[in-house]
């Protein structure tokens, strides 16, 4: 899937994981997992937020189509024809495909680790094959995702349409902090949800996607650390180049143009997780429209981040005690 390192299977080495509560789930756990269910759970999940969502994002919604009718307008006034809509999708399909066929574990193990090992072998003591190989492979796996989000697109887009501005796609810091009361109200919609997800039983065994978390503070931080860049980098291509591309075109439908592509990206995750990434998608996408930067969208992305790994970890018993990893 196009989550690369994201999608395979737990493997948790190192320590006793108490599996108690995925074998003899509780009778809420039974019936949210018993398919017809799970599979019907988020429609009425969905169509209760919908209406939260459109009171609270209706006047942005609203603005964006206004001024994409005058975007448009012009375009028919000068017998113009607006390409950034096609050369935007066009990229976005290159750059998953890229991320989906070579930003993953294969060609970590085919290239990058021989080129590790070869360094380990000349003497350089700072490579830990053994120690941190895991860790090393999902450096690449942000590493290909900083490219693909941020260094292929944005000067792409500035060479075909070198007159748009791309500190306009959300990366201004100007009014950043008389917008973080939105920060807390997404927060206090999102955390439900999240509990929620982290009640199903294949939750437990699925974060943090680096099973090395648990053995020192060390990796978890480290782990947490790139875990936050593939966020930055992620609203960056997203809520920033995406929908700052299409809104002039598209209007609102720009934002809901990238929930798509945002919720496939998820395939592979666990099943309600996948389909909270619509609503995610949607709301992110709104509110860095609203506030015309991506900022408050990665607080709320990587705060719950954060959280799900920490209460996978709790949940199984597996949180550090140590901050450097023996050996």
């Amino acid at each position: 899937m196009l989550d690369g390192f994201a999608n395979q299977p737990p493997e948790f080495e190192g320590f006793a994981l108490p599996l108690t509560h995925l074998r003899n789930p509780s009778w809420w756990d039974s019936i949210l997992s018993y398919p017809p269910i799970k599979a019907l759970l988020p429609i009425p999940i969905l169509v209760l937020i919908a209406p939260v969502v459109w009171r609270f994002f209706r006047e942005t919604w609203r603005t964006l189509d206004a001024e994409a009718a005058e975007h448009r307008a012009e375009l028919v006034r000068d017998s113009r024809h607006d390409l950034r809509p096609a050369a935007c999708l066009a990229i976005t399909a290159v750059v998953l495909t890229l991320q989906e066929y070579y930003g993953g574990r294969q060609i970590y193990d085919q290239m990058l680790r021989p080129f590790l090992a070869d360094l380990e072998a000349g003497g350089r003591t700072w490579v830990k094959l053994a120690k941190y190989d895991e860790l090393y492979g999902y450096g690449w796996w942000v590493a290909s995702r900083v490219l693909g989000y941020v260094f292929i697109p944005l000067p792409l887009w500035k060479l075909l349409f070198p007159k748009d501005s791309l500190l306009d796609m959300g990366f201004r810091i100007r009014g950043f902090f008389s917008h973080l009361w939105i920060y807390g109200v997404c927060l206090a919609i999102v955390l439900p949800a999240m509990l929620l997800v982290a009640s199903q039983p294949d939750f437990g065994g699925y974060y943090p996607f680096y099973k090395q978390s648990s053995r020192s503070w060390f990796d978890f931080l480290a782990w947490e650390t790139i875990y936050f860049a593939q966020f930055l980098a992620l609203e960056s291509f997203f809520r920033g180049w995406i929908v700052g591309a299409l809104r002039k075109s598209l209007g609102a439908s720009a934002i809901f143009a990238m929930a798509v592509p945002y919720c496939m990206i998820h395939y592979g995750k666990p099943y309600l997780e996948a389909n909270g990434a619509i609503v995610a998608g949607v709301v992110l996408g709104s509110l860095a429209m609203r506030t015309r930067s991506i900022y408050s969208g990665f607080l709320v992305h990587i705060t719950v981040a954060f959280l799900m790994d920490m209460l996978a970890l709790w949940k199984r018993g597996a949180l550090p005690t140590t901050f450097w990893a023996p050996g």
